[in-house]
């Protein structure tokens, strides 16, 4: 295959029974020739990287030792998951990645046996593999259940609650902690190795059962001392105390880029039938073998199309500022007028912007790692004291706080700003990522002020009315990607909560839009004028509260109304019918129809693309007004964009 590497050990294996055999040299090569795919596969395709490429070690070494997929390895997130993919007969797909009918770039349960739980949101691996275990223990089986977790998502407290859940229960749960960021691990070498693999032996565990059984008989004084002697001795080498204390037999660290260490502490622990979990600390190193990758990890975690030999991504030039630094901008240009304003995000200040708020004012950035559910009451506690926070984080990942924004913010009345970026489709990253639910999660909070930004001039404006409203909670939903290129100001003027506008003056039909579907509607608008139909297109602005002003003369003035929006059912749309409804102007014979994303979950793909499926690009919004006439306007249909 002209232009990819050299793979003779590779080309040998199809599934992880082919690599069960190989030797530990065999197992080496092998790990080099699976690095070399994977940024080979990836630099065509974009995707995550450097994650990836810390793991191809420690995913040979569990498939060579563990009985996949009988035994179950579940991957947390799934970021890490591509050299499991090409070693569990997906190898020829592997360029699919991402890409639409291609492979996910996670775990996913439908396409293969080998990914027993899917993933995509963070810290759900040790509460899936202790759901498993116990089921295994309840059917009477045998197999080894093994979740992997990275130390960011340790951050979270589900892994905790799991962990402390796992630790009270008989049932015998591997859990392998990725560490290649945290540094809470002593150095690693030779003498770690040595003691992890006399740690996880048959003859280690047997001789401290004996000692607990020998010790469980002395008087209660002697028995406790006995035992912190062990807790210290074990944690003074070892540095797992913390997992010790919560029920978890804990080996390590061990270095995660030898396969010499690597698969005898593995095998230990297989063939240890010790009850209880089992924590095994491997410390890797995030883009290992992939120099650009070692150097920029944070750079290098999710990458576009790139130059294998130099590392160069390869990125457009933008035409237009993204709505992420838009964000940015409008968020320094509010705090440098007042000093109660702070910034929030849950491990992402790059991917939300607050990296260059951060830069300009250290003291009043907080990241609190993968942790959506203390960002949020933390925000509230800031806001109880007269701050105003501003949360930044994925519409995606703000569902995991929701009950913190209903009880700790919403109930209460507080002033918390939700920043949710990439709302609406994301492309590549698929069903786990799409911002799909944020209008229907939150538009039925009482006194949630909900508003979207048609362009990124508008959503300056937008982070001025946030800063400016204290009278209870607001949010703001942005997209991902490029602004229409529109003048910014250097600060925004805060708009008059629950007012929308007439953006385009027409008659018979009007298109009613929320975000950044106002572009499509005003193209749609110029198609069906060019047929004789001129709407009128309204922007939202505010998805709560509704413009009923506006509404009311929306619905008195034309015969029919489209609404527009990038989410899901349940959201605008439905409000804006409810609200008609309420206002008895259904009975009057307006005709209404709702654009949304569509009533299943979306998998990759072009956001623009997916756009056109959902109906709710220029051609379909053109589209729909002409059926909904029902033939009224003497005009042909245009095609679809």
């Amino acid at each position: 295959m002209p232009g990819r590497p050299n793979t003779p050990v590779l080309d040998t294996v199809t599934y992880p029974e082919d690599l069960r055999h190989l030797s530990l040299d065999d197992l080496t090569r092998l790990a080099d020739e699976v690095r070399q795919e994977v940024i080979e596969a990836v630099s065509c395709t974009g995707g995550h990287l450097g994650a990836g490429l810390g793991v191809v070690e420690l995913t040979i070494a569990l498939h060579h030792v563990f009985d996949t997929p009988d035994d179950r390895l579940i991957w947390d997130v799934g970021h890490q998951c591509y050299p499991h993919k090409i070693l569990t007969g997906r190898r020829d797909r592997i360029r699919t990645l991402r890409q639409p009918g291609g492979l996910s770039g996670f775990t996913r349960r439908a396409e293969s046996p080998y990914d027993p739980f899917g993933a995509g949101h963070s810290s759900t691996s040790i509460s899936a593999g202790l759901g498993m275990a116990v089921a295994r223990d309840l059917a009477g089986a045998t197999r080894n259940v093994v979740a992997v977790i990275g130390d960011g998502a340790m951050s979270a407290g589900m892994a905790y609650e799991a962990m402390n859940n796992a630790g009270d229960t008989n049932s015998r749960l591997i859990v392998i902690l990725n560490d290649n960021d945290m540094s809470i691990a002593p150095p690693v070498g030779a003498m770690s190795g040595y003691l992890s693999r006399l740690l996880s032996s048959k003859p280690w565990v047997s001789v401290r059962n004996m000692a607990k059984d020998l010790v469980a008989h002395l008087p209660g004084p002697m028995e406790r001392a006995a035992a912190q002697i062990d807790e210290f001795a074990r944690g003074f080498v070892t540095g797992g105390t913390l997992f010790e204390e919560m029920g978890f037999y804990y080996v390590g660290p061990i270095d995660g880029h030898r396969l010499d260490h690597l698969v005898p502490v593995l095998r230990n622990v297989r063939e240890t039938r010790q009850d209880g979990p089992v924590l095994v600390h491997v410390v890797t190193k995030k883009g290992h073998g992939y120099e650009p990758a070692e150097t920029a990890p944070d750079k290098y975690h999710g990458v576009g199309r790139f130059n294998v030999i130099t590392g160069a991504l390869d990125k457009p030039a933008p035409q237009a500022p993204s709505y992420t630094g838009v964000f940015a901008k409008g968020l320094i240009a509010e705090a440098e007028h007042d000093d109660r304003v702070v910034g929030i995000t849950a491990a992402m200040p790059a991917g939300t912007g607050l990296d260059k708020f951060g830069a300009r004012f250290p003291r009043r950035c907080f990241d609190v790692g993968i942790a959506e559910q203390h960002a949020v009451t933390f925000a509230a506690g800031l806001a109880s004291e007269g701050f105003k926070p501003f949360v930044a984080i994925y519409s995606t990942f703000m569902q995991r706080a929701y009950d913190q924004i209903v009880h700790d913010v919403a109930l209460q009345g507080l002033p918390v700003r939700l920043c949710l970026d990439r709302a609406g489709y994301v492309g590549a990253d698929g069903g786990t990522h799409h911002g799909a639910f944020d209008l229907p999660y939150l538009l039925c909070l009482p006194d949630m002020v909900v508003m979207a930004p048609s362009d990124e001039g508008e959503m300056m404006h937008m982070i001025a009315t946030m800063a400016a409203y204290d009278a209870g909670p607001s949010a703001l939903r942005y997209p991902r990607g490029e602004g229409e290129g529109v003048d910014l100001p250097e600060r925004g003027t805060p708009l008059p909560i629950g007012r929308g506008r007439i953006v385009r003056e027409g008659k018979v039909v009007a298109l009613l839009s929320i975000g950044t579907r106002l572009f499509p509607c005003l193209r749609a608008a110029e198609d069906l004028a060019q047929r004789g139909l001129s709407p009128t297109v309204a922007d939202a602005r505010f998805a709560k509260p509704l413009d009923r002003d506006l509404l009311r003369r929306l619905a008195a003035e034309h015969e029919a109304l489209v609404v527009v929006e990038e989410g899901a059912h349940g959201g605008f749309g439905a409000h804006v019918l409810q609200t008609l409804a309420a206002e008895g102007l259904l009975d009057q014979g307006l005709k209404v129809r709702t654009l949304c994303m569509p009533d299943r979950f979306v998998e990759q793909g072009k956001p623009e693309q997916q756009a056109v499926d959902a109906g709710f690009d220029a051609g379909g919004i053109a589209a729909t007004v002409l059926a909904l006439l029902n033939g009224s306007a003497a005009v042909d249909a245009p095609a679809r964009a």
